[in-house]
């Protein structure tokens, strides 16, 4: 699905939500990732595969040393 340089990471990528926006939703809640997932403002998320993850507490940034 991704069409840019560096490519976006893959929906089952551990940093998954790293890609890009393609269609912003803010008024409804949503946005879909250039990688097919549907990340929502209430940390859910829905996979290009039908699985879903739950709302969860962010986690937090880590930096590679």
């Amino acid at each position: 699905m991704c069409q840019h340089w560096p490519q976006c990471p893959e929906a089952t990528a551990e940093d998954h939500t790293a890609a890009r926006v393609i269609s912003a939703h803010p008024e409804q809640g949503w946005s879909l990732l250039c990688n097919g997932v549907v990340v929502f403002d209430d940390t859910g998320e829905l996979f290009p595969d039908g699985h879903t993850v739950s709302p969860h507490p962010a986690r937090p940034l880590t930096l590679a040393a």
